[in-house]
């Protein structure tokens, strides 16, 4: 397996990437020319981020950037004609039936609806989905069901960076002995799961939503915001929770994302705000009580 760290404008990720099996192959030039922006291939999946750039979300007095919690996205894999699309979609609570009855109309399956965070203004709430069909047809209708949302469609703007790396980075890299991907202000890990995950007899790789995933951005004077989603069986929730809670970090939410994924899976989001290596060691002491 190989280490893949990648970050699209506005959503963030770091995965190893095992590929699937042979044969198996979507033109990504196809994809991009339909959804009108670029985007990344991890072993035999390609991946599209749609950041809600144009919203300016708060939780108390952070500002959340687009990489931290607002990045819609969509993973395809298979082939051209019989292609698999899953993925989450960052909404406004006016947008969300509108984009679920487009989704519905093109035979997609909606897998969850929930929160991520508390206390956000505003408020959003997080659709989850999949569909399965001719790949190009999956990814028109994926941005139709966009249309009905205030989701910027058009070409990605450049992503803005600080002018050099701050401090905050090195000391969760160094914290949680792993490295990952800054962009946008943001540093993101996707650490897979050791087991296997299986939809419907297929294998889910990582990067199409069944890594864990941290996100942590600049909250003020020697602060960060940390958010994300450990992936868990369950028999890991409560160890995770009751981690977390030792070290004041905040569950937003616990649900899940998928309907009939083996093993079953839930997703514990977390919210946290303080100094970077209390923040981290936080996060490492949930991570220790993950099949990762």
């Amino acid at each position: 397996m190989q280490s893949i760290r990648l970050a699209l404008p506005g959503i963030l990720f770091l995965f190893w990437a095992p590929s699937l099996a042979a044969g198996q192959n979507i033109d990504a030039t196809k994809l991009q020319q339909v959804l009108g922006r670029p985007g990344q291939k991890i072993g035999a999946v390609i991946k599209f981020g749609f950041p809600r750039t144009d919203l300016q979300v708060r939780v108390g007095g952070v500002v959340i950037r687009p990489g931290l919690a607002l990045g819609s996205w969509a993973a395809f894999s298979g082939t051209d004609d019989n292609a698999t699309v899953m993925g989450d979609l960052v909404l406004l609570e006016d947008e969300v039936n509108p984009v679920m009855k487009q989704l519905r109309s093109s035979g997609f399956q909606i897998t969850a609806l929930h929160n991520h965070l508390l206390h956000e203004t505003p408020r959003l709430l997080y659709m989850h989905y999949m569909g399965r069909g001719q790949a190009e047809h999956l990814a028109a209708s994926l941005k139709k069901a966009l249309s009905a949302s205030k989701t910027p469609l058009g070409p990605p703007g450049p992503v803005a960076q600080p002018a050099s790396e701050p401090p905050f980075v090195r000391i969760v890299e160094g914290v949680l002995g792993r490295t990952g991907s800054f962009s946008g202000a943001v540093l993101a890990f996707g650490i897979p799961r050791r087991d296997t995950i299986t939809l419907q007899g297929t294998t889910i790789p990582p990067a199409m939503g069944v890594a864990e995933a941290i996100n942590v951005q600049q909250a003020g004077p020697d602060r960060v915001a940390a958010t994300g989603d450990f992936v868990l069986t369950a028999d890991e929730v409560n160890p995770v929770i009751s981690a977390l809670q030792q070290h004041h970090i905040l569950v937003t939410a616990l649900h899940g994302h998928m309907l009939d994924e083996q093993p079953r899976l839930f997703f514990l989001h977390f919210w946290a705000v303080g100094r970077a290596r209390s923040v981290a060691a936080g996060i490492k002491a949930a991570l220790e009580n993950v099949a990762i």
